[in-house]
């Protein structure tokens, strides 16, 4: 690191300006939100954020002061969090984290919203093949995408993310699974089992409304309204939406045979012990190679 460097890091970390590393102050009553990434982490923030703040308007304008996400938060910013907290984070496990509410969404689904997703960031361009995203999702260390950034670190796969945490703490009372699929079919009841797990006494009323907020197609319309005030989609692609089709099951028409194969094949049985039917494709199949072009997704 340059000098210069080395002046501008020490003068953001006085003003507390700086970004927080792994080892951050970890409360007792801290609530974290993970999953592996384009697992329905926003859409659960969302929902927990106008549970709790029925006086507010949650947006994509106030969501990272009402529920953060670590590592995108200054020090400075994280010491006006009131606590308890609740924070958003896509680590493998942590054991710092003692209350976690982990929101598991079947891979096959994940692939087809994280190419959706590397699409409008402009890491990949239109007509990638999926055959070799499928590569980048099975190992992403081994397979870097083209337009990932050098300092980019890459996450663990969805199995060994998942698998951390389920064998971890699964059985842990302070630990609540999610499925997103779940979440989809009966949004009124698992989000009072959230409530529940939070230790919110809120009403059937209060639920209701947080679950209407929180809608896809109202997350939609903040969406375009306010996509160059997020982080996330400002300056992105506008022709795919941050807030996508939120479905479970879209990967049996979008996904490619040979890809949903080798998805089930690398990860079938914690997939099948997590509820997800699977296929058969995945039946002593290998992993296959790299190959012609066809997305398949949507």
């Amino acid at each position: 690191m340059s000098t210069t460097a080395k002046i501008k890091k020490g003068i953001k970390y006085l003003l507390g300006t700086d970004r927080l590393g792994p080892y951050f102050p970890v409360y007792p009553d801290d609530t974290f939100i993970v999953s592996y990434p384009r697992s329905g982490n926003t859409w659960m923030r969302f929902l927990i954020a106008n549970l709790i703040h029925s006086d507010l308007q949650v947006s994509f304008v106030n969501i990272d002061q009402l529920v953060p996400e670590i590592y995108l938060i200054t020090r400075r910013e994280l010491a006006r969090v009131p606590c308890p907290r609740i924070l958003k984070s896509h680590d493998h496990f942590n054991p710092r984290y003692r209350n976690v509410i982990y929101v598991v969404r079947d891979p096959r689904d994940v692939i087809l919203s994280e190419y959706r997703h590397e699409l409008r960031s402009r890491v990949i361009d239109d007509g990638f093949p999926m055959e070799r995203f499928l590569d980048h999702f099975l190992d992403p260390a081994a397979h870097r995408l083209p337009g990932a950034l050098e300092n980019d670190e890459p996450f663990a796969p969805w199995g060994e993310h998942v698998a951390s945490w389920i064998g971890a703490r699964r059985n842990h009372k302070r630990f609540l699974l999610v499925r997103y699929a779940d979440l989809q079919h009966d949004p009124h009841t698992e989000l009072k089992r959230i409530a529940g797990f939070l230790g919110s006494d809120a009403t059937s009323e209060h639920i209701a409304r947080a679950v209407e907020l929180s809608s896809a197609d109202r997350m939609r319309k903040l969406e375009k309204n306010e996509r160059e005030k997020w982080r996330l989609t400002a300056g992105q692609r506008r022709d795919i939406p941050f807030v996508g089709k939120a479905e479970t099951g879209g990967w049996k028409e979008a996904l490619p045979e040979n890809c949903v194969a080798a998805i089930e094949a690398e990860w079938g049985d914690l997939m099948t012990s997590l509820g997800f039917e699977l296929s058969g494709a995945g039946r002593g199949a290998l992993h296959p190679p790299a190959a012609a072009a066809k997305s398949g997704a949507r």
